[in-house]
């Protein structure tokens, strides 16, 4: 294995992956990006999933189970890329042997080679407009051209390769709010960070706020409606109330039912979600809002420990987020 394989993975999320990428180009490294533009048969990762590897052997993303990544860096410590290639993997049975891809798999690839400012421009525009939470269509061509432009839901394509021209929509990456400390809230917060969440605690109560122990969860000691006003009411967020307690819990969810939230739950049984929403009709939501509430939250399995409980919440989070990708932005 080279030297160049043993470069540190930084990050594996799209924006994550955008904000790698300006820093290498920053610092003056070149930069290939790799993007799946069609797949055929079984395939480990979907279309529009990215690889970036830096001059320097550093390597941000994924488009495979690992089986492509290492010849991906070894033809990157080649170099001699000047405008995008495809390359493609699988066509043949020793692509298949080689590479370990399913049996009938096919992978094509998109790659970019990227330096200078122009490039850093590009990337750092990007970057601006996904932290903005703006969706964008990017726009790449075999001749070298690449732009793009704001894009809205509505569209019927997330990856569109004809042969010449990619058009790929980039959306926000999709953010959580979880209301109330506790074990459920810990263990849900670390499963939904592994998969790419961005995730956030709201904890008013001092007691409970105090006694949060994971500095790797960030921590807001706010009220939760002014916090979803704020950050977290768009169509790329999702708000969980796991406080069990009314108080807190009905001030989140009010807020949230009013928002354009991809997902609303509450953790609880079928007797307390039931006298939940009767609450919250008493408080004027209306039942087309209140069909919107997810409670019990998280997809049906005998879960009773509170790790177990987080995996289910996760899981229908996971499962959400893949219907709100494929609801893909239009021009």
């Amino acid at each position: 294995m080279s030297d160049l394989t043993m470069g540190r993975s930084v990050s594996s999320g799209r924006l994550s992956v955008l904000r790698d990428v300006l820093g290498w180009l920053e610092q003056g490294e070149g930069v290939w990006l790799c993007t799946i533009v069609q797949t055929w048969g079984s395939s480990p990762r979907p279309e529009g999933s990215w690889l970036a590897v830096s001059s320097s052997g550093m390597w941000s993303g994924s488009v495979s189970g690992g089986c492509l990544e290492e010849d991906l860096l070894r033809r990157a410590a080649e170099g001699g890329l000047l405008t995008p290639e495809l390359i493609d993997y699988g066509i043949t049975e020793s692509d298949q042997h080689q590479f370990q891809l399913p049996c009938g798999g096919r992978i094509r690839l998109l790659v970019e080679p990227l330096e200078g400012e122009r490039s850093a421009g590009h990337v750092a525009a990007l970057v601006d407009a996904l932290e903005q939470r703006s969706p964008v269509c990017r726009r790449v061509s075999l001749a070298g051209e690449v732009e793009f432009e704001q894009a809205r839901f509505g569209g019927r394509f997330h990856v569109h390769f004809d042969g010449a021209e990619l058009q790929h929509l980039l959306q926000p990456e999709c953010r959580l709010l979880f209301i109330g400390a506790g074990e459920v809230a810990r263990y849900a917060a670390e499963f939904a960070s592994a998969a790419d969440f961005d995730v956030t605690l709201c904890e008013p109560r001092e007691a409970f706020a105090a006694g949060w122990s994971h500095a790797n969860i960030p921590l807001v000691r706010r009220l939760p409606d002014d916090l979803i006003a704020e950050r977290f009411s768009d169509a790329w967020s999702g708000i969980l109330a796991l406080a069990h307690d009314p108080r807190v819990d009905d001030m989140g969810l009010l807020a949230a039912l009013q928002s354009d939230a991809f997902y609303v739950g509450a953790m609880g049984s079928k007797k307390t979600s039931a006298a939940r929403r009767e609450r919250l009709a008493s408080l004027g939501v209306d039942e087309a809002s209140l069909q919107r509430l997810k409670a019990p939250i998280g997809v049906s399995i005998p879960s009773k420990t509170p790790a177990e409980i987080a995996i289910s919440i996760v899981a229908d989070l996971i499962a959400e987020r893949h219907r709100l990708r494929q609801t893909s932005p239009a021009l």
